[in-house]
């Protein structure tokens, strides 16, 4: 059984080559979970919330235990195409363009990688942005 801020190694195995792609990009332990930042800044944080401490998360808990979490940045306009279909998005409590994902067997990893890479373009300089593959290329 994990506890919050335990991240299931079968999702980080899927997240860290996403996230080895982008340019200057780097892991690191967050205050639960892990992130990957360009600079100082977050492109993506996976983590295994706690539903007492955050209960905004509470609705997201199945069987007694609670999901792997990923929050990246978006769009405005593509943050709320994502959140208006429901599961498995939702729209982070905090931040103007924060979107979450709740990760598991349903995951569609080849979206996932599209959503990080467009997190990083929100938040690399242009210049590294601009070093990115397009999504699909």
């Amino acid at each position: 059984m994990s506890g919050p801020g335990d991240v299931p190694p079968e999702i980080l195995g899927r997240l860290r080559p996403i996230c080895a792609e982008l340019p200057e990009a780097y892991e690191e332990v967050a205050w639960i979970g892990v992130r990957w930042r360009i600079r100082a800044r977050t492109v993506a944080h996976v983590y295994v919330p706690d539903p007492d401490r955050f209960p905004v998360y509470a609705e997201h808990v199945t069987g007694g235990e609670m999901p792997a979490v990923m929050t990246f940045r978006a769009p405005l306009e593509d943050l709320l195409g994502l959140t208006a279909g429901g599961f498995p998005f939702f729209r982070a409590p905090w931040g103007d363009n924060v979107a979450a994902v709740i990760l598991g067997e349903h995951t569609d990893w080849t979206e996932i990688a599209e959503l990080v890479t467009d997190s990083y373009r929100e938040m690399a300089p242009k210049f590294l942005a601009a070093r990115v593959r397009n999504s699909g290329g």
